[in-house]
């Protein structure tokens, strides 16, 4: 049966496939498109194996929420240009959504192969990296953002003492504000007193190192100590830093100022984010 360029052109659009592979498949299955298309993912399949020791160093993170939960997602792969390719960008969406549905905490058969499929087509290797599943409490709120062309991904959980605050407009700026900040400012902890022991202790010592040498009473230059890591607990902690959209007050203030007009408590639960290429 004679193969038309239509016919590859059809078969092209349909599965995304180079248009040489297109016209072998068409060939081997003798001009029938179903036939074709499975062909086709036959021989994307068995290369799968061959591209998965290429590196992957570029890609996106993907943030979504449904099911009670909200998920964070880093997919790599080799290129910018694939990175930013509708495909792929769907496939990190599709995985999203499933990873909801389905609870799932850890990679597995389904999504890896939802990767090798668009390995398949596109041609070359990607790679589930990690995903996180986030609870949302009953009641309670999360706000999204995605950074640019998916260099960062945020979750922050919210909570009060009515469902109705959330659709406060001003709480609702408020939270999409809280995301935008942690894009931003990438606090290491949610307050001071989810600082680990380990990470104060280690501060402490540095900031008794940089004083020791002052001419000064013991309890002047532990003061100084002190003063020295509240002003790190402002840099590192996200209810203790400047708000980003007003450095007058911190973050934790300019909560409770929105919560007071908007008649509700109004309290961040935790949050969570994703910058590609990095871990946390």
């Amino acid at each position: 049966m004679a193969i038309t360029a239509a016919d590859v052109k059809k078969l092209r659009d349909i599965t995304g496939a180079g248009m040489m592979d297109c016209k072998k498949a068409l060939s081997e299955a003798n001009g029938d498109m179903a036939q074709a298309e499975k062909i086709l993912k036959e021989m994307g399949l068995a290369a799968v194996a061959k591209r998965q020791d290429r590196a992957t160093e570029n890609g996106r993170v993907f943030t979504k929420v449904g099911q009670g939960k909200a998920v964070l997602l880093e997919l790599t792969c080799e290129t910018d240009f694939v990175a930013s390719n509708d495909q792929f960008k769907a496939l990190g969406e599709s995985m999203c959504d499933v990873i909801l549905e389905k609870g799932y905490t850890e990679p597995n058969d389904e999504l890896n192969g939802m990767v090798n499929n668009l390995i398949a087509t596109i041609k070359e290797n990607m790679t589930l990296k990690r995903f996180t599943l986030v609870d949302i409490p009953a009641g309670g709120y999360a706000a999204t953002y995605v950074h640019g062309e998916g260099a960062v991904a945020v979750v922050v959980v919210f909570s009060s003492d009515s469902t109705e605050a959330f659709s406060v407009p001003a709480v609702q700026e408020f939270t999409h504000d809280c995301a935008l900040h942690v894009a931003a400012y990438k606090p290491s902890f949610l307050n001071t007193a989810s600082v680990t022991k380990e990470y104060e202790e280690e501060q402490l010592s540095i900031f008794r190192a940089q004083v020791a040498s002052m001419d000064k009473p013991e309890k002047v230059k532990e003061g100084i100590v002190r003063g020295k890591l509240n002003k790190l607990y402002s840099e590192v902690c996200f209810l203790n830093q400047p708000f980003v959209k007003d450095d007058s007050m911190s973050v934790e203030k300019k909560m409770a100022e929105v919560a007071k007009a908007a008649g509700h408590s109004l309290s961040i639960v935790g949050y969570k984010f994703y910058q590609a290429g990095v871990e946390a």
